[in-house]
């Protein structure tokens, strides 16, 4: 074994007994490096990375490769999920190098652990327009050796650039004195833009590889909503069912898997991971509350039972990930053959098999991805079924072929949990409960808010999280993703329970990051300033699989200034706003968060108090209503002191104020003169 094999991350001990002579990220490895004047190899993957698998079973544990690896190089093996302040530094260099990423990713270092090359996968013959890898390592190995003086040239030239990439997204703009800082006509740039790239026939974005585009389509719903924008409208409803329909959607488990490699959403790439299905959950949620088209209530509680019965662990806290392949095959466990169809269905599986599109030959290397041409209410209808009766029926088949299912091998499990992560599917919970009022749901949003700031703390170090918690035991500080995703759960599940003190650790933790993670032009860094073991400190724009930090900050800020009138919250987010105005309508697909926070400005928050001894049960009537940009505030006995409750509490009596714009409306004391209220504005 190699020195892996004392890790926790998953991904590492599965190369735990590859010949090569991985190291793990730490200073011994620097230290050797210099010492013996070594370039440093840094290869990166996550353990539902199918292409990572390919590139071990070729390379790595081919004896002869690991030979030069070992010869020539420093060599480290790094979990991105487990270092997304490492991954994120060494893919922009391979983006920049290369005009393309992904993963694997390897790059290549200096002893000083300056990255001067880059690349993804590499096979171990030439081939698929690439070199062999012991062609790249032979190649690397020649250069550092032979010409150092303009590896080292490239490696300066490299982290020049690399800190040039953050800051091409800011161009700093005065913030407005008496107009929105977006208006209506600017929103729809980024609007326009996102319609070029609109498939009009499958739904989504692009053609193919496709992913869900969550952020994007949460944006798109809340600003068709304001402007009756259908072309919009439409679009969310088409990609939301066509997603639901196709094989990107486990029909017999629930959950979504990462993507899609067709345009129609059949075929996906069979890996599982928290934030997508976190994501997914919060649109479905979004739609469904303003709908109430049954098929999204049934898809966001099919995903969320997949997470409690696969992903959940008894601490309240989720793990990461599963992988596409079992037994070395991808998709193996999802798909079925037209016989073992027969074999779990008995005589259910005619009509089953003609639903889901299960043939003897099978629509995909010989076996079958269960998809559908429409939802079962359609379905149904079209085939002159009783909808109620017919959806029951196919609930019952999906549990004969969930149980079927549970007697084979299932992919490996990424058991470390990220804060990030489990925020963004604590948060995704509340959401939940908003649209469906499903009791269970906030009592799971509470307990998983309260598991994380019970595991992901690190004691006596003044507010300091871990990143990453594994079998109880926490690994690698946390990044803003994690900070700001904390907080803006904290915010969510204060809406669903009025629990003061959530409010109350939100600003905490937000001092926490504006004194370690604050960077100029009023952004913020990805990593904490007392963080030490990286080559340097950059910073992260794009929503991309997961909301950027920044934008999260951004969202947390609006939010706090409404409920505690501190204008430098207030003043933050809009001077981030301000920076990011040009990125985020010029590349709308690219910064879908940000875009809702800047809706805000356009169309600012609802602020609802509601007091008296009824005021829970009024703020869930509330929810009922769908209106986006809302916060929430409730006291019960008179006990919440922020400005915005100052003299609302009247003894005896439950009141709604609701105030937005700086204007308030009269009070009232039903939630139907509340909805009159909201839908007169």
């Amino acid at each position: 074994m190699n020195r892996l094999s004392h890790e926790s991350s998953p991904y590492l001990l599965q190369h735990q007994h590859n010949p090569v002579h991985w190291f793990p990220w730490c200073e011994e490895a620097f230290e050797i490096a210099q010492r013996e004047d070594k370039p440093i190899l840094v290869s990166i993957g996550y353990a539902a990375c199918h292409w990572c698998h390919v590139m071990e079973r070729e390379s790595f544990e081919d004896q002869s490769t690991a030979d030069v690896m070992n010869t020539h190089f420093i060599n480290i093996k790094v979990d991105r999920e487990e270092r997304p302040d490492i991954d994120h530094i060494f893919m922009n260099a391979c983006q920049i190098l290369t005009g393309a990423g992904g993963w694997p990713l390897h790059v290549f270092l200096t002893p000083e652990r300056k990255p001067f090359s880059a690349g993804t996968y590499f096979p171990p013959k030439p081939g698929y327009g690439k070199p062999a890898w012991t062609q790249v390592l032979n190649y690397m190995h020649t250069i550092f050796k032979n010409e150092r003086d303009k590896v080292e040239e490239q490696a300066e030239r490299l982290a020049h650039h690399i800190v040039q990439v953050d800051q091409s997204f800011i161009h700093n703009m005065q913030i407005p004195e008496t107009e929105p800082l977006f208006s209506e006509k600017e929103l729809f740039q980024a609007v326009a833009g996102m319609q070029a790239q609109f498939d009009l026939e499958q739904g989504g974005f692009g053609q193919a590889p496709k992913f869900p585009g969550s952020m994007s389509l949460r944006f798109l719903f809340r600003y068709a909503w304001f402007t009756g924008n259908e072309k919009c409208l439409q679009h969310v409803h088409l990609s939301l069912q066509k997603m639901r329909n196709g094989g990107i959607y486990d029909h017999v488990g629930g959950g979504f898997s990462r993507y899609a490699v067709d345009r129609n959403w059949m075929i996906p790439h069979f890996e599982k991971m928290l934030y997508d299905n976190a994501l997914l959950i919060q649109v479905y949620a979004e739609v469904y509350r303003a709908t109430q088209e049954k098929i999204y209530a049934e898809t966001l509680h099919e995903i969320i039972r997949f997470i409690e019965n696969e992903m959940l662990l008894p601490e309240k806290l989720c793990i990461a990930s599963y992988d596409a392949d079992s037994e070395g095959v991808e998709g193996k466990f999802y798909t079925f053959t037209y016989d073992e169809c027969k074999e779990a269905l008995g005589d259910d599986a005619e009509w089953a098999a003609a639903y889901w599109q299960i043939t003897p030959e099978g629509n995909w290397e010989h076996t079958n991805i269960l998809h559908t041409t429409t939802d079962v209410y359609d379905y149904a209808r079209q085939h002159k079924l009783h909808p109620e009766e017919f959806a029951a029926q196919v609930q019952k088949a999906k549990e004969k072929l969930y149980q079927f299912r549970k007697k084979r091998i299932p992919p490996l499990a990424d058991h470390k949990c990220i804060l990030s992560w489990n925020a963004l599917m604590c948060s995704a919970i509340a959401e939940a409960f908003k649209a469906t009022a499903h009791e269970p749901y906030r009592t799971l949003a509470d307990d998983m808010l309260q598991a994380m700031l019970h595991y992901f703390a690190i004691p006596d170090s003044n507010g300091k999280m871990w990143h990453t918690v594994t079998s109880g035991a926490g690994k690698v500080d946390a990044v803003l993703d994690d900070y700001a995703g904390v907080i803006q759960a904290l915010l969510d599940v204060h809406d669903i329970t009025g629990k003061i003190q959530y409010v109350q650790k939100a600003e905490e933790i937000l001092q926490h990051v504006n004194q370690h993670f604050a960077g100029p032009d009023a952004m913020y860094f990805f990593t904490a300033g007392y963080q030490t073991d990286i080559p340097l400190r950059a910073m992260e724009f794009y929503d991309n699989a997961t909301p950027s930090g920044n934008s999260i900050m951004v969202h947390n800020a609006q939010r706090l200034f409404y409920i505690t009138e501190n204008a430098g919250y207030k003043q933050q987010a809009d001077q981030m706003l301000a920076n990011m105005k040009k990125s985020m309508l010029q590349y709308g697909t690219s910064f879908g968060n940000w875009l809702m926070a800047a809706l805000t400005e356009w169309m600012p928050y609802h602020e609802i108090v509601i007091t008296g001894n009824q005021a829970n049960e009024f703020r869930d009537a509330i929810f009922r209503q769908y209106f986006p940009h809302a916060v929430y505030v409730t006291d019960v006995d008179g006990s919440a002191h922020f400005p915005i409750t100052h003299n609302r509490f009247v003894t005896g009596q439950t009141t709604i104020y609701h105030c937005r714009n700086f204007t308030c409306q009269q009070p009232v004391t039903s939630v139907q003169d509340f909805v009159n209220q909201v839908t007169d504005l």
